[in-house]
């Protein structure tokens, strides 16, 4: 329908990314996405794992956008999106058991990274699981060359954007109770990055 936005890299990464959460999601239930953009990701997520409740959430010029795809998938287990900005808004106070986002870090500022983790324990329980999709630096030093060109672009378009350094993003989750589980490498060299809550 025309008035469902669309995402190419979505299509291209979403069974990739559902390859791990098949196995980290296994024995999860309540799911917070966190920047569900067009909302590709959430109904293919969803209908591939229908034990879950995915609940998507994005800032509000986005959810309209997102209900379209929703609607058109009439899933049982996709409720109605949350209007969620991670600096400013309110947070959900449901204790979900996994959190995902995919591509959202490097389009934050550093400070918005920040308060997403920050706010992680208030809408998770102990154990919850977190993952997060995209591409990272790791040592300090990009992981190829495209992802330092891709840096650069995104650099020059806004200065707050750009690809963020995995240890500094592990300190965050440390600091916010959870450990990093594992990091999975993807195709087009991006990461999947999966930590749990510290019971």
């Amino acid at each position: 329908m025309s008035d469902k936005p669309f995402s190419a890299a979505c299509e291209r990464n979403r069974e990739p990314i559902l390859e791990v959460l098949r196995v980290h999601y296994a024995d999860r239930r309540e799911v917070l996405e966190i920047g569900s953009g067009s909302g590709q990701h959430a109904v293919h997520f969803a209908a591939a794992l229908p034990q879950l409740t995915w609940q998507t959430s994005d800032q509000a010029q986005n959810l309209p956008g997102i209900r379209a795809w929703l609607r058109d998938a009439a899933l049982s287990n996709t409720p109605e999106p949350l209007c969620l900005d991670v600096a400013s808004g309110s947070w959900p106070s449901t204790p979900f058991d996994a959190v995902f986002s995919a591509n959202t870090l490097h389009i934050m500022a550093w400070s918005e990274v920040q308060s997403l983790f920050a706010h992680l324990p208030g809408c998770t329980g102990p154990l919850a699981k977190l993952v997060i999709y995209g591409p990272f630096k790791v040592g300090g030093g990009f992981t190829s060359q495209s992802n330092a060109a891709f840096d650069r672009s995104l650099r020059d378009a806004a200065p707050h954007m750009g690809i963020r350094d995995a240890e500094a993003v592990d300190a965050l989750a440390e600091a916010a109770g959870f450990g990093l589980l594992a990091s999975v490498a993807m195709p087009a060299n991006n990461f999947c990055r999966i930590w749990q809550r510290h019971a």
